[in-house]
């Protein structure tokens, strides 16, 4: 048993109905948990992060990412290895002792929306970028610096 303190009156607040998956697309979040669990199998395990979209009209809402970084499948590690380096890169994250190091760092994930196996459709991410656009080796691209003269009169 759980006492609510001051009570609660469900009239005050509006009812949480079901959510549908996110459309698929681009969302800013901030990863706000995550947290090492085995496996079914009991032969590895995972890490769950948690995201939660930071603006938008999808604000509040989350989504999460699986990564089998100690599995027995080696494709399965070096998938999610490739997707904690582009996490971490998006976030500017080089070494990485702690996933906490993740959290609260705004970033673009990019949504798919995926029907499974038993006809429900899902969200899934399927990619990491900065959330001040495209980076290259940890740094802003920066544009093309814009010649004076034209390249064949210069040096005239």
């Amino acid at each position: 048993m759980a006492e609510i303190k001051g009570g609660f009156n469900s009239d005050d607040v509006e009812p949480r109905t079901g959510f549908d998956p996110l459309p698929a697309g681009k969302y800013k979040v901030v990863c706000v948990d995550s947290e090492e669990k085995a496996t079914k199998a009991g032969t590895g395990s995972y890490i769950q992060f948690t995201f939660e979209v930071i603006e938008g009209e999808y604000e509040k809402r989350r989504l999460w990412a699986r990564l089998n970084l100690n599995n027995p499948n080696t494709t399965a590690v070096e998938i999610a290895r490739a997707e904690l380096s582009a996490f971490c890169r998006a976030v500017g994250v080089k070494q990485l002792k702690d996933t906490t190091q993740l959290h609260d760092l705004p970033l673009v994930v990019k949504v798919s929306a995926k029907k499974g196996d038993d006809g429900e459709t899902r969200n899934e991410i399927k990619g990491y970028e900065p959330a001040g656009g495209p980076q290259v080796g940890g740094a802003a691209k920066s544009p093309p610096a814009k010649p004076t003269a034209a390249p064949w009169s210069r040096n005239k």
